[in-house]
């Protein structure tokens, strides 16, 4: 079967495991029917930017031309470091979509991968955040009332916990199996001042998040279709927004926002 078009980052669904859609054109791929078995995806040429849709020969931050990154509200700066949110200032790119997105409660929560990391999200976008980024398991910790509040709480926090997920040790699946999240959110609220103390959000639930994956890559090979424009092999499993083949290599699906591609399966 054939499919082809511009393909955005796969949509998740959490369950045991995780279910993973490719949108692809107008069509949708069940990309957790094709683990174990062979795939073959081709890169036309073609890029569309993500936000305005206009061709370009050169993606940038995951899917922008260069014009939507210096302006689409999307591509701000506060989407990468939500403390430089300012949109509760009446200031932002473009005021109405901060409105709808920046003052809106969000999450600071704790996950877990080869480390504990911090990291701020929207309120909807709980699980599909920690899910991206291919955590094993994760804590909701502050809730916020809008995005500025959340990300200065991760500023401080970033003096005692990674903000980063080492995307190679969560691909081979080296997870921190000692990390206890209730006891670690516990430690946060002894360490955040009493301003910032009063968001910590009652809830104690640990998510556990597992992946569709045969087999995990024992070292990794980045491919991507800027230099490999067709990319075949049997699809051993998903973790994150990556496909994993048998043979080691990996592929960002979300760093190709975008791309038109074909799709043999």
């Amino acid at each position: 079967m054939l499919y082809e078009g511009n393909i955005l980052k796969m949509r998740t669904e959490l369950d045991d495991p995780v279910k993973y859609t490719l949108p692809i054109g107008e069509n949708r791929i069940d990309m957790n029917e094709l683990v174990g078995k062979e795939i073959k995806m081709s890169f036309t040429g073609q890029i569309n930017c993500i936000s305005c849709g206009k061709r370009t020969k050169t993606s940038f931050s995951q899917g922008f031309c260069y014009n939507c990154l210096q302006t689409a509200p999307e591509a701000s700066e506060s989407v990468i470091r939500p403390e430089l949110s300012k949109t509760q200032f009446g200031i932002a790119r473009d005021l109405e979509w901060g409105q709808k997105n920046d003052l809106i409660d969000h999450y600071v929560y704790l996950a877990v991968s080869n480390k504990v990391k911090v990291g701020v999200t929207r309120n909807h976008q709980i699980p599909t955040r920690w899910i991206d980024q291919g955590a094993s398991s994760a804590i909701k910790l502050a809730i916020t009332p809008n995005r500025h509040i959340a990300g200065v709480i991760e500023v401080f926090l970033k003096q005692h916990f990674a903000d980063k997920t080492n995307w190679r040790a969560m691909l081979k699946n080296e997870i921190a199996q000692d990390a206890d999240l209730p006891k670690e959110k516990q430690k946060v609220v002894d360490l955040l001042p009493a301003e910032l103390r009063k968001y910590i959000d009652a809830d104690n639930e640990v998510t556990s998040i597992e992946y569709p994956v045969e087999q995990f890559p024992t070292k990794i090979a980045s491919i991507g279709f800027d230099k490999l424009p067709e990319i075949e092999g049997k699809l051993a499993g998903i973790k994150g927004q990556y496909l994993l083949f048998n043979d080691n290599r990996v592929l960002n699906i979300r760093k190709h926002n975008g791309y038109f591609l074909r799709v043999e399966i």
